[in-house]
C-alpha cells in the first residue's frame, strides 16, 4: 500500500508545473502527479506571436520543462489526460485518458486546481467555420502557423490544402487576416502577421485599442500600426461569419462585411472553473476562484493558482481577474509550498503589464483612468513627452508618459507609458512605487540612475512626478 502523501495538480503550464515544483522541493518523498489535458506543458504562452511572425523558429524553444525531465525530478505528468469531476468528500479527481478513452479515479492528500483561462468565443452565427482561431495554448499557435506556412510556401496545390486552394484559383495572391479585438494580444499579433506578410485588418468594439489605456497612449499604438499598413477599425462590432466549403470567408460586422482567409479572436479571456463550481468551490463574480492570501480555496485541502483564480489589487485593495504569466508563476510557487505545509502568502497585484508593438514599446501598471472612474476616485492625469537618452547622447527617442494620481492625497494610482526604448524597465519602477503607495512627491524624489546613453539628467519618471506635483497644488 502506498502511504506517501500525494499532491494532485489540475493544470500543467505556468501555475500548475510551478506548485508541482515548489511541493516537491520541500516534500522530496511526497508523491505529485500533474494531469494535464493538452499535448504539452510548462511552456511560454506570450511567446506564441514571434512564434507565429517566425522570430522563434521552433516551438520547442517555447517550452521550459517537458514531462521526461519533469520525472526525473520526481513529479509524474500524465498528458491529454482530462479531470471530469472532483470529490472533496472522497478526495478524488475523475480524469479520462483521452488517447486511450479510459477513465480512472485518482486519490490525492492536496490538489492545486490551474485549469488557466479560456479564451472568449462568443455563439455568433458561423463562428465554427473553419479558420477561425483563437489564440491561447501553444496547439493554439502551431495551427496557426502551420496554416500560413502552408498559404505562404506552396505554389501548388498539396494535401489537405487542395480544396482550400483551388478555390482562388491557380493565381497566388495575399492572405488577408482579420484580427477580432485591439486588446495587447491583438496589437502584438497584428505585428507578427504583418510580417509574414499578411494583409492584416484590426476591428475593435472599443473606441480605442488597448482597452482600458489611457487616450493618449492609445492614440500612440494606434498611429504605429496603421503606420506600418495595418488597416484599424474602431467601434465596430461582429455580428457574424461566413463561408464556402466551411471555411471562413466574410467577417460581417455592424459597419459591413470584411473579406477574410484567417480571422484570430481575441477578445480577452475568462476563467476556466466549471469543473471548480461543480465541486463547491467558490467563484468571485469575476468568474475566477475565490481564493485567500494562501491560494486556499474555501474547500480544505484545495488551492487555487494562474488564470482561473482571482487576485487582490493592491492599489484598491479588491479582488480582480487580471491573467498574467508573472501572477501564475508566483501563485502557483505559493500554492505549493502552502500544500506542503508552509505559511507563505500572496499580498497581490498592481497589474502590471508591456508589450511590443513593431517597434513601440507600451507599457502600464495600477489604475488607468478609466478605472480610477470606475473606483469612485477623485483623480486627475497628468501626461508628459520627454526623451529615453540625454540630448547630448544620439538616438534618443521620445517618451509619453501618463500618471493617474488622487487628488486629495496625491497618490499615484496608476502610470502609462509607451516609447521606442526605455519603456520596460520604467515601469517596473512605477509598478514598485505603486506596491509602496507612494504619493507623486515621493516618486520625485527617488535617486534613479542616469548616464547619457541611457536617461535625461532629469528621468522622464521625474518630470512626470515633478509636473504632477505641480498639478496637486494647484488642487490644495
Amino acid at each position: 500500500m502506498n502511504n506517501k502523501e500525494r499532491l494532485v495538480v489540475i493544470g500543467g503550464v505556468a501555475a500548475g508545473m510551478s506548485a508541482a515544483s515548489s511541493f516537491k522541493r520541500i516534500k522530496p518523498d511526497a508523491e505529485v502527479i500533474v494531469l494535464e489535458k493538452d499535448y504539452f506543458i510548462s511552456y511560454g504562452a506570450c511567446s506564441l506571436p514571434y512564434y507565429i511572425s517566425d522570430d522563434v523558429k521552433d516551438f520547442n524553444n517555447l517550452i521550459s520543462l517537458t514531462p521526461k525531465v519533469a520525472t526525473e525530478r520526481g513529479i509524474t505528468v500524465f498528458l491529454r489526460h482530462e479531470v471530469l469531476s472532483i470529490d472533496p468528500m472522497k478526495k478524488e479527481v475523475h480524469v479520462k485518458d483521452l488517447e486511450k478513452d479510459e477513465k480512472k479515479v485518482i486519490p490525492y492528500d492536496k490538489l492545486v486546481i490551474a485549469t488557466g483561462g479560456l479564451p472568449i468565443k462568443p455563439p455568433l452565427p458561423g463562428i465554427e467555420l473553419e479558420h477561425i482561431f483563437t489564440i491561447r495554448t501553444l496547439v493554439d499557435g502551431i495551427e496557426i502557423k502551420k496554416f500560413i506556412d502552408q498559404w505562404t510556401t506552396f505554389d501548388v496545390c498539396l494535401g489537405p490544402m487542395c480544396t482550400y486552394r483551388n478555390r482562388f484559383g491557380a493565381e497566388k495572391r495575399t492572405m488577408k487576416a482579420l484580427i477580432v479585438g485591439g486588446g495587447y494580444i491583438g496589437m502584438e499579433m497584428s505585428e507578427s502577421l504583418k510580417k509574414r506578410g499578411l494583409d492584416v485588418t484590426v476591428i475593435e468594439k472599443m473606441d480605442r485599442v488597448l482597452g482600458n489605456m489611457d487616450a493618449s497612449i492609445a492614440d500612440i499604438a494606434e498611429e504605429k500600426i496603421q503606420s506600418e499598413g495595418v488597416k484599424l477599425y474602431k467601434g465596430v462590432s461582429v455580428e457574424g461569419f461566413e463561408g464556402e466549403n466551411r471555411v471562413v470567408t466574410k467577417v460581417l460586422t455592424d459597419h459591413g462585411p470584411h473579406e477574410a482567409d484567417l480571422v484570430l479572436l481575441v477578445i480577452g479571456a475568462r476563467a476556466n472553473t466549471k469543473m471548480a463550481r461543480e465541486a463547491g468551490v467558490e467563484v468571485s463574480a469575476n468568474g475566477a476562484i475565490k481564493v485567500d492570501d494562501h491560494l486556499r480555496t474555501n474547500i480544505p485541502d484545495i488551492f487555487a493558482a494562474g488564470d482561473c483564480a482571482e487576485a487582490t489589487q493592491l492599489v484598491t485593495g479588491k479582488k480582480v481577474y487580471i491573467p498574467l504569466g508573472t501572477t501564475a508563476n508566483k501563485q502557483g510557487r505559493i500554492a505549493g509550498e502552502n500544500a506542503a505545509g508552509m505559511d507563505h502568502t500572496f499580498e497581490g497585484i498592481v497589474g502590471t503589464a508591456v508589450t511590443k508593438i513593431f517597434d513601440l514599446e507600451v507599457a502600464r501598471t495600477g489604475l488607468s483612468p478609466i478605472e480610477a472612474d470606475h473606483e469612485g476616485y477623485k483623480y486627475f492625469i497628468s501626461t508628459i513627452q520627454g526623451k529615453s537618452r540625454s540630448s547630448a547622447y544620439p538616438a534618443g527617442k521620445p517618451m509619453t508618459i501618463s500618471y493617474v494620481v488622487e487628488e486629495e492625497s496625491g497618490r499615484l494610482l496608476g502610470a502609462q507609458m509607451a516609447g521606442i526604448e526605455g519603456v520596460a524597465h520604467r515601469i517596473d519602477t512605477l509598478a514598485t512605487c505603486l506596491y509602496n503607495k507612494m504619493t507623486v512627491e515621493d516618486v520625485a524624489r527617488l535617486d534613479l540612475g542616469y548616464a547619457p546613453p541611457f536617461a535625461t539628467v532629469w528621468d522622464p519618471i521625474l518630470i512626470a512626478a515633478n509636473v504632477a506635483l505641480k498639478k496637486l497644488k494647484k488642487t490644495e
